[in-house]
């Protein structure tokens, strides 16, 4: 963390001269307030009110909800794929049909026949991270080498053992990369669901400052967004550090 030091001292020379910029008018400071006011509006929202965290909450449910089943649904569908011709061949035109299409398309179709509450919510985020994880799995399995699925077979382990042993271990990392993209990708989609639809959610919570023209409240919201994602990202780092610290390497966090 402290090797970040020339990234965070940038931020705050940007918030910096953010503060000043608006207090000298340089820029709109209706449309742009200070950062000290943006600052207050969050301590309020957090420790005062607790609105924010009180919106806050919601969306971390149904972020990590629709995560977790995208998880145990991609994952092994993946390594299914990558391992299995028959399943490739069989998902693979679905997959390339589905997935260029934008998450935020699927919303109308999922109000349709799931309505606008979490149940909505949670299988737009599903959808959207299905994908990532997938093909990132399928590709960790097709990128083992052959000669330790041979070296395996040499030794006399059966398929699932080769499977355990081998191939998953092989592949982890590049289930856990399409994992970390997918919680980015969560995140976004959990916005923009309760922009659409909400009444609840740190989406909703901007939007609705946003409309009753509480600037300072909807900076601070974004911000929170800002400081959530920089936070999961943290701790799924760390997680995937320890997680495949068997390869002698660590990840910088």
């Amino acid at each position: 963390m402290l090797k970040r030091w020339p990234g965070f001292l940038l931020i705050a020379v940007l918030l910096i001269l953010w503060e000043v910029s608006s207090a000298r008018s340089w820029i709109d400071p209706v449309t742009f307030p200070r950062v000290s006011v943006i600052f207050d509006a969050w301590t309020r929202g957090v420790w005062t009110s607790g609105d924010l965290t009180r919106q806050l909450l919601p969306s971390l449910g149904r972020i990590f909800a629709g995560f977790v089943l995208a998880t145990i649904v991609a994952a092994p569908l993946g390594l299914l794929m990558g391992s299995i011709t028959l399943v490739y061949r069989l998902l693979e035109p679905m997959t390339e049909f589905i997935r260029p299409i934008p998450s935020s398309a699927y919303i109308p179709v999922a109000i349709l026949f799931l309505g606008i509450g979490n149940e909505m919510k949670i299988f737009v985020i599903f959808l959207a991270c299905c994908f990532p994880i997938l093909l990132n799995a399928y590709s960790g399995v097709r990128s083992v080498d052959p000669v330790l699925i041979d070296t395996g077979r040499t030794f006399g382990l059966s398929r699932f053992a080769i499977a355990r042993q081998i191939v998953l271990p092989a592949a982890m990392p590049g289930i856990l990369t399409g994992m970390r993209i997918s919680l980015g990708i969560a995140l976004i989609v959990a916005v923009v669901a309760e922009m659409i639809t909400g009444n609840s959610g740190i989406g909703y919570f901007i939007l609705d400052m946003q409309r009753v023209f509480r600037v300072p409240d909807m900076f601070a919201g974004i911000f929170t967004l800002g400081l959530l994602g920089f936070l999961i990202n943290f701790v799924f780092l760390k997680i995937e550090s320890h997680l495949l610290r068997w390869r002698g390497g660590h990840v910088d966090v």
